[in-house]
């Protein structure tokens, strides 16, 4: 009886086992642990990875730290991969997400975490099959990074020359404390100066962008210039022993020069002396010189009296009473004279030869002329134009000048 009931729970167990291996095909089929599902209805999302490492399917989608969906596809899409995620739609993330891949701990597993930019500034809402491009994804570094760049830096890195480096540093400043703090200082007076002319170098700069930019522009005409430049320089090469003539030609008239300066500079000095008082007496005459000018170049008639000429003429009556022995010609003076009181120095008369004068013949005697008789009216004198005035004998006693408008 006991063997028999046996026998029935071999069979049994028999049967069980086959029925798992008919309806299982292998260890991948099984399920998988996975993350959180969130609440309510679900959207999925993709996002794009330069490189996923070891994440795997099921893998938490944490949002502030937070497990709030998983991943549920990772495939290729060209050179990157495409992971795709499944959130609740009540995740409420913005457009411009990011995702990073991070890692729970040391040794730990790996999932997606889902934030806001950095930045602040969110735009618009992620919705259903919206995508995550590879710009605004990142993951930290694998342990494995991390070990490997220590154990560079420990066996072929730089540690081996700290030890050199501070014993260097020892013997450089050992024993020169006093002048390592004034090189301190000093350098801390340059830098405030620096800082106090941050305007000016800032200024300083952007004017040498602007004649970048400038000579940018000019770019074809500098280097037009630099073509044309060998030209001008083979020219100048041609023309060397004749430059050279120029010059020693220039350098001889130089010293002549300087020979006739240094020969005339006595009289040179001397006649700017005498020309003090002619200069000085100018000086003093003022205004008066070209009044003075003015008035010879209108003589008689000053510039007043244009105002008086209505037209192209005017007329004007002189009366000049003249008398020779009231003029006194010759005394005290040239007449005319701008300076009274300066005569001309005598000059002497050549003799002249005596020479006989010959004897001139006897003139015949006028006969006598009868006396006319005066007319009672005193005709005027036929040569007085109009205007004038004479006296009981024809004789002018005034002078009238007409000018633009007759004759004198």
């Amino acid at each position: 009886m006991t063997y028999a009931v046996r026998s029935l729970r071999a069979v049994a167990l028999a049967v069980v086992v086959a029925l798992t291996l008919t309806s299982c095909q292998g260890a991948f089929d099984l399920p998988l642990p996975g993350g959180a599902k969130g609440e309510g209805p679900s959207m999925r999302v993709k996002v794009d990875f330069a490189d996923v490492l070891d994440l795997v399917p099921k893998s938490a989608v944490k949002i502030n730290e937070v497990a709030v969906g998983q991943v549920e596809k990772i495939e290729l899409n060209g050179w990157t991969a495409r992971v795709t995620l499944s959130i609740p739609v009540s995740s409420k993330l913005p457009d411009n997400a990011t995702a990073e891949l991070k890692q729970t701990s040391l040794l730990g597993e790996k999932y997606i975490a889902l934030s806001e930019p950095a930045d602040g500034k969110g735009v618009g809402t992620l919705s259903d099959g919206d995508l995550i491009p590879i710009e605004r994804t990142n993951r930290n570094p694998e342990v494995e990074e991390v070990l490997s760049a220590m154990s560079l830096l420990l066996n072929g890195g730089g540690i081996a020359q700290l030890s050199v480096i501070e014993r260097e540093l020892n013997n450089a400043l050992r024993g020169n404390t006093d002048e390592i703090k004034h090189l301190i200082g000093e350098l801390n007076t340059f830098i405030g100066g620096l800082e106090d002319q941050k305007a000016e170098i800032v200024r300083a700069l952007d004017m040498v962008d602007k004649l970048a930019a400038r000579l940018a522009e000019q770019k074809d005409l500098i280097g037009k210039t630099l073509e044309e430049l060998p030209k001008g320089l083979k020219v100048l090469a041609d023309q060397r022993i004749q430059l050279t003539e120029m010059l020693q030609a220039l350098s001889r008239l130089g010293a002549v020069g300087t020979k006739v300066i240094r020969g005339s500079k006595e009289d040179t000095l001397a006649n700017l002396r005498l020309l003090g008082p002619v200069l000085t007496q100018l000086n003093k005459a003022g205004d008066a010189l070209p009044q003075s000018l003015e008035l010879i170049l209108t003589y008689p008639f000053p510039d007043a009296a244009v105002g008086a000429m209505k037209g192209d003429f005017t007329n004007l009556s002189l009366t000049a009473d003249l008398d020779l022995r009231e003029l006194k010609i010759l005394q005290g003076g040239v007449p005319g004279s701008p300076l009274p009181g300066v005569t001309l120095p005598p000059v002497p008369l050549p003799s002249l030869p005596s020479a006989p004068l010959p004897k001139l013949p006897k003139v015949p005697k006028v006969p006598t002329v009868p006396t006319v008789p005066t007319p009672t009216a005193t005709p005027k004198s036929p040569l007085c134009p109009p205007l004038c005035t004479s006296d009981s004998h024809g004789r002018d006693t005034s002078w009238t000048t007409l000018y633009g408008g007759g004759d004198a």
